[in-house]
């Protein structure tokens, strides 16, 4: 039974926040010995390794393939494991992802790569055949920035298709959906209705005068998206287990060994440690859970419940602006492409104090959303503001990491702050990919010079969580490697204003997404690194990432995912 600290709300919010190192290992069975490829540890002191052999789950030796460094194991269920050539890493995390809305992607109308306003309208078209009347029909990954119309889509788009079934359609970042007129009719949404705080109910305006320039055109933004919430399809406890059950199989099929999945329903944790005991998880899980009451926050206690090993529960998530595509992300001066918008701050800025206060004082990682320049500002200020206020011997933990999530678009005066204030930047190597294609027509070139600046970052002295903030993006490290390292379109596309000198070296990707997690993580102790005495954690790709070219990186294939010594994918 392991001491640890739990938060306590009206939703029974469960966190492991003790201050010490919270990784646990579970004791595997299998001993292994590989060689035979090129083996990266993340360390700068020993970048490549000839050999690794493993011990009840723990690395036990790292090294040369010299004398009997593979004997000593002498387990039945041993395995030797030459490479013959394919690269072994760390095991690589996700940090930023949502498990549960990866699982629920396989599992709904997947609008992914959809690419014009008349193919969504032709996949909806097939979805409402077979769905009974009146029943909401949700679906999810649009994303408008490449269509030839040149728009969102509207109200009438789906109208067209579907005038009796309630549709909601989210747009790939989560920031916004677009609604039908049957599902604005059911939740009461109309010219008059005003929108939450850090919302926004988009109106026809000008280019619709025939349909009333102040009705709503179906768009919802940030917050207002919650106004037809109640319409959404239940989503059963039957339904989440398989989300979770599916969304960590696919991570482990494709080299993740860890993933640190945001705004989690906190009410889900024990069915995540209950998964990974029937072993039927197979991955790491570091929970960021959703602070349900902003009004009240919860206190903490100690308590003696056990989680499983591989799942870790000790972070709260929270959203200071929307997402630049949706035009919501907060910055300090207008869009170049919409002069009365200057975006959304979703989070009030006394809610925020009363908040990170009381963490301090629990012990519980705070990690903020935040795009824009006018929202990364703020949060650095309401971080600094109150770590000035609390002093350290009055924190549960000293050392607190926090986290803004994204980081995605800072004002170039407020990038040294990150590493001066102790902040770590958690950052989507695929969103520059795919947000410069437009990035420059929302901000203009100048303002991009701050826009995902991970060189810029690493070089002020911060240390970056990589991810892939799937669902929104695809969830594959091959992907997020390759823009990390390129600064280039799938495709190979580039320009000036993508700013490519902000790329990284294949040595600080693979830190992104290894080493500099486990450190955002409270893990650095047994995660992130090959080094002996380290948990089991390992990826095996066919094809060295670290040294390939750009598109053959992004045809490397997973070969194995090792979890704390067990095998949780083999190809």
């Amino acid at each position: 039974m392991t001491k640890k600290f739990i938060l306590l709300s009206a939703a029974a919010l469960l966190i492991s926040a003790c201050a010490e190192n919270t990784t646990k290992v579970k004791i595997s069975d299998t001993d292994w010995c590989f060689s035979g490829g090129p083996i990266y540890t993340a360390t700068d002191a020993a970048p490549i390794v000839e050999a690794v052999a493993v011990k009840n789950g723990t690395i036990s030796y790292s090294g040369a393939v010299d004398g009997d460094w593979c004997e000593s194991n002498t387990s039945p269920s041993r395995r030797t494991v030459n490479l013959f050539g394919a690269a072994m890493y760390p095991g690589l995390t996700d940090g930023h992802g949502h498990l549960i809305g990866i699982g629920l992607r396989e599992m709904t109308l997947n609008l992914e790569g959809t690419k014009s306003v008349k193919e969504l309208k032709s996949r909806l078209t097939d979805v409402i055949k077979v769905t009974p009347k009146g029943e909401t029909v949700y679906g999810r990954g649009w994303i408008e920035t490449h269509w030839p119309e040149k728009r969102f889509p509207n109200r009438y788009d789906l109208d067209s298709v579907s005038p009796d079934h309630p549709v909601i359609l989210e747009r790939a970042d989560g920031h916004a959906v677009v609604v039908n007129s049957k599902a604005l009719e059911m939740a009461n949404i109309t010219a008059n209705t005003k929108a939450p705080y850090g919302g926004a109910i988009n109106k026809n305006g000008k280019a619709e005068p025939r349909r009333g320039k102040n009705e709503p055109s179906g768009m919802l933004i940030d917050n207002a998206a919650k106004l037809v919430e109640e319409l959404m399809p239940e989503l059963t406890e039957a339904r989440k287990e398989e989300a979770y059950i599916k969304g960590a199989a696919l991570y482990a099929s494709r080299g993740w060994t860890n993933i640190h999945s945001m705004s989690v329903n906190p009410i889900d944790i024990p069915m995540l440690n209950r998964l990974a005991d029937e072993g039927r998880i197979k991955i790491r899980v570091y929970n960021s859970i959703d602070l349900l009451d902003h009004k009240n926050m919860p206190s903490m206690r100690t308590d003696t419940e056990d989680e499983n090993p591989i799942i870790t529960t000790r972070a709260i998530k929270l959203y200071a602006d929307g997402a630049l595509g949706s035009r919501g992300a907060a910055l300090l001066q207008p869009y170049t492409d919409d002069k009365g918008n200057s975006g959304l701050m979703t989070l009030k800025e006394e809610q925020a104090n009363s908040i990170l206060r009381s963490a301090l004082r629990n012990g519980t990682q705070v990690n903020i959303h935040a795009i824009g320049d006018r929202g990364n500002r703020e949060v650095l200020r309401w971080y600094k503001e109150a770590l000035d206020a609390v002093p350290v011997a009055e924190r549960a933990n000293p050392d607190p990491r926090w986290r803004i999530e994204h980081s995605q678009i800072i004002h170039v005066d407020d990038i040294p702050l990150f590493a001066e204030y102790g902040i770590i930047p958690s950052m989507q190597p695929s969103h520059a990919i795919g947000d410069l294609y437009f990035a420059v027509d929302r901000l203009g070139k100048d303002r991009l010079a701050g826009g995902y600046a991970w060189r810029s970052l690493i070089d002020s002295g911060a240390i970056i969580a990589g991810g892939s903030d799937a669902p929104v993006e695809v969830g594959d490290p091959r992907i997020e490697f390759y823009a990390a390292t390129q600064r280039k379109g799938l495709d190979g596309y580039s320009n000036e204003a993508w700013y490519p000198d902000q790329k990284v070296s294949p040595q600080e990707a693979l830190k992104m997404f290894t080493a500099w997690p486990a450190y955002a993580a409270f893990q650095e102790d047994m995660l992130g690194t090959i080094e002996i005495g380290k948990a089991a954690d390992f990826t095996v790709f066919e094809t060295d990432i670290m040294t390939a070219s750009g598109p053959d990186i992004l045809n490397a294939e997973p070969i194995m995912t090792i979890v704390g010594g067990e095998v949780a994918f083999e190809r």
